[in-house]
């Protein structure tokens, strides 16, 4: 009746002949068609970028993924096991600029946007067949032959219905904010993409001294960024620390934090010889509360700041106060350019302070500075040795930390002000709290841990990104300043006056040659030059698959929300955030109810296996 079993343990072997029998019976299709009448159990799949190969660490996702479905199959349910292709943003973007040998976005420009976009689209499908073998070798059932695809004009067309009822909501916004910004891929980057790029790195920061108007002393700043100096404005203190004016060994005489002045003068003591007495490192002349310091002035660093601020009618290069600065670290006097961080950002709309942005978008220092043209990490030491050739530099220590990367390119970020469309996240953070308590996760202390504490403090989400294969934000403007957003190709048609606009491919170029008439001046009306963040269309895989709301609405609804998915602990800040966040936004509800999440295959040395990293091992190889 049954086969000898072999006593030769051929796994391999074994495990094709059960390969090779589900496909020539079609089993995994008769488990879906015999039990299409049961109770749904819907299972997400988290799409994969089909241009970038599959490696070790997916075994173990794919391994999870298939065996929570087929326990759900034998308990009597039909369950829904659709596969995705995760198919926008930048990692196509930079692996087509390699193949092309091109770099960065004024050569792709050149190269130009058609052809460009063509092959996105082209080369996305790169390693569909290994995807495609990868997952049969492992033994992970998924529809495979009807997949969603985030290119689709249909997906993108869910993705602007759901934008429009966030915009319809007030909860889309243009707003000029500090931003984690890439220069080498040109384009900002969320909080959650910024989370998964931190490296440990070894930099000098700068004690420097800025000479106080109308007395021989000066003030001593601290700063990790020296290449933001030519663009100071202002100085900051705690107001309610204490101060010292000290004339200290080296000769100078310094206003610094009590608290820190040890630390940082302690080692101009001089211990006394045989002919010489011992000299203290400072002597206090005179003690102040950090209030009583606002408003000293003192002299810029650099003069190519002054036509700035005399352009802006604005004043600047005096003390301010915030309870941001700390006694932990530096000399209690923070250095303040309000265009290269948050803190310094509010205390610049505090005092009105003028705004001075030294660095263009390729994170170069501009014409007016005495470094034009270094790339702002270059600059730092150049900035050191001219303030030491000035006598400015009191000190320039070593430290370490963990600085942010982007998590595509490797290059470093910069925290920079420009303007960027964003998702008020935080106006329904009791929302995203409340639905994430429906949700079972496994390990529980995943989700009122990690994913909760990031909820609780989570920031409005930037949603754009200058650049181009991606989703494009459905957003008109005219000149006028009126804005419009666009919710469906047939909305578009209507506006456009055109019903041809309809069917325009839903990508850069061809939609941006669509205008429509302004209903307050009658001029026309352009979109806008930004796409989606990816992670945007990740998160709307839920309804964009079944193209809600246009069709399938019945589908949709029995199918959401997932009774499971799985990835690993680095996707609470991706797609477990973007699919919480956009049922939220559009459902008010969670978009899945059980999730077990996982840890990361770790390389010889401990480090997560990454494509990026280069140490990833193939699966095929194993």
């Amino acid at each position: 009746m049954y086969d000898k079993v072999s006593t030769k343990l051929e796994f391999v072997n074994r495990e094709q002949k059960v390969l090779d029998f589900w496909k020539e019976n079609q089993v995994f299709e008769k488990s879906v068609e015999e039990t299409k009448d049961l109770p749904t159990y819907t299972f997400y799949d988290g799409p994969p970028t089909a241009n970038g190969k599959p490696h070790i660490g997916h075994v173990l996702t794919r391994v999870i993924k298939d065996m929570i479905p087929r326990y759900q199959t034998m308990k009597g349910h039909n369950v829904v096991r659709k596969a995705g292709w995760d198919t926008h943003g930048l990692p196509v973007e930079l692996e087509l600029e390699k193949e092309l040998g091109l770099d960065g976005k004024e050569q792709i420009e050149e190269y130009g946007l058609e052809p460009f976009i063509k092959k996105c689209k082209e080369s996305v499908w790169k390693y569909k067949g290994m995807w495609e073998d990868f997952s049969s070798t492992v033994g992970f059932w998924a529809d495979m032959d009807n997949p969603y695809i985030t290119y689709d004009d249909n997906f993108i067309e869910s993705e602007w219905w759901a934008l429009k009822q966030i915009w319809d909501k007030g909860l889309l916004y243009k707003g000029f904010k500090i931003v984690p910004y890439c220069p080498r891929c040109g384009t900002p980057l969320s909080s959650h993409e910024v989370a998964q790029g931190y490296k440990a790195v070894k930099e000098r920061s700068a004690v420097v001294r800025f000479k106080c108007v109308g007395e021989d002393a000066y003030f001593l700043a601290w700063t990790t960024t020296p290449w933001t100096l030519p663009s100071n404005v202002a100085l900051c203190v705690n107001p309610d620390e204490t101060y010292v004016k000290v004339k200290a060994a080296d000769g100078y005489t310094y206003y610094l934090a009590q608290a820190l002045a040890d630390k940082v003068l302690g080692g101009l003591a001089k211990e006394a010889a045989d002919d010489q007495a011992a000299v203290p490192a400072y002597e206090v002349l005179e003690t102040y509360v950090g209030k009583d310091l606002e408003y000293k002035e003192y002299e810029p660093l650099y003069e190519c700041v002054k036509p700035v601020c005399e352009k802006q009618h604005k004043k600047g290069h005096f003390i301010t106060c915030d309870t941001y600065v700390t006694m932990t670290d530096g000399t209690g006097i923070v250095h303040i350019a309000p265009a290269f961080g948050e803190d310094d950002a509010n205390v610049g709309r505090n005092y009105d302070l003028p705004f001075v942005q030294f660095v263009d978008g390729k994170g170069d220092l501009t014409e007016e500075t005495p470094f034009a043209g270094m790339f702002v990490k270059d600059a730092d030491p150049e900035v050191l040795k001219d303030l030491d050739a000035r006598g400015l530099l009191f000190d320039a220590p070593k430290f370490e930390h963990e600085y942010p990367h982007c998590w595509r390119c490797d290059k470093p970020l910069i925290y920079y002000a420009r303007e960027s469309w964003y998702i008020k996240e935080t106006a329904v953070k009791d929302d995203l709290i409340r639905n994430n308590n429906t949700v079972n996760w496994i390990p529980e202390s995943i989700g009122s841990g990690r994913f909760g504490n990031w909820l609780e403090n989570i920031q409005d989400w930037a949603i754009s990104r200058n650049r181009y294969w991606g989703t494009p934000l459905n957003i008109w403007e005219c000149a006028c300043g009126h804005r419009e957003c666009i919710g469906s190709r047939a909305e578009l048609a209507e506006k456009a006056g055109d019903p041809k606009a309809a069917e325009v491919e839903l990508h850069r170029p061809y939609i941006d040659a669509v205008t429509i008439k302004c209903p307050e001046c009658g001029k026309d009306m352009h979109r806008v030059p930004e796409v989606l963040d990816c992670w945007f269309d990740s998160g709307a895989m839920p309804f964009a698959q079944h193209h809600y709301p246009f069709e399938n609405k019945e589908v949709f609804e029995q199918q959401f929300p997932a009774k499971f998915i799985s990835e690993a602990v680095d996707q609470t800040r991706g797609w477990f955030h973007s699919l919480m966040a956009e049922s939220t936004l559009l459902f008010n509800k969670a978009p899945y109810e059980n999730v077990i999440v996982l840890g990361h295959v770790q390389d010889e040395n401990g480090q997560k296996m990454s494509k990026s990293k280069g140490n990833a091992v193939d699966p095929f190889d194993a």
